[in-house]
């Protein structure tokens, strides 16, 4: 059995008006621990620049507090509502910029790929893939389908880190071979357990 990687994982389930966040991180003993999750919401009584740079804010805030080595967001997909798909991107774009800034490393799923891998099946409802992501962290108690789905995506990059999927699915390949990748303004976890990676 592949032993689960000593690393902590935030999942991203990106969105403008709620964007869900989950983290997950390997307990010692080759099981998955549920360390955080919820979800970042912004009116849409706001203006679209404030909605964003909350979505900013929120996310620095929980990068410097949970302390995440890579972060794992749902992949782009197919919309027939193309003005969903835009602010969707835009959502997405700063969830990828803000990790950046904080020099966290940034691998996308599909989200068959996420669902697979909590439910063995890639069409699973969310109901279903709620119920597998509390019985995989052992969960009690609700949270939204945002935050279920930001948690799946964890799992999924914990089981599939370091395999020819997760090299195919890492935003930061490219940019690494360049040199150009961010320095993190904070120690990581993974730097705190060599040295720091930041002043």
């Amino acid at each position: 059995m592949r032993r689960l990687p000593d690393i902590r994982v935030m999942g991203i389930d990106p969105g403008l008006s709620f964007m869900g966040y989950g983290v997950v991180e390997a307990d010692g003993e080759g099981r998955l621990r549920h360390v955080a999750s919820g979800t970042i919401s912004t009116s849409s009584r706001a203006a679209f620049v404030d909605r964003l740079s909350r979505i900013h804010r929120e996310l620095q805030e929980a990068f410097h507090r949970l302390k995440p080595d890579h972060l794992a967001l749902e992949e782009v997909f197919f919309s027939r509502h193309p003005k969903s798909a835009l602010l969707l991107g835009h959502a997405r774009g700063v969830a990828i910029l803000s990790a950046s800034l904080a020099g966290i490393p940034v691998f996308e799923y599909a989200a068959t790929e996420a669902k697979k891998a909590v439910c063995t099946y890639g069409r699973a409802g969310k109901e279903q893939v709620g119920a597998m992501v509390k019985a995989l962290l052992r969960i009690e108690g609700d949270f939204s389908d945002h935050a279920s789905d930001a948690l799946a995506l964890c799992i999924c990059h914990m089981h599939v880190y370091g395999t020819e999927s997760s090299r195919a699915g890492s935003l930061h390949a490219a940019a690494g071979r360049r040199g150009t990748a961010a320095r993190p303004p904070y120690p990581t976890r993974a730097a705190g357990r060599t040295k720091r990676t930041g002043p």
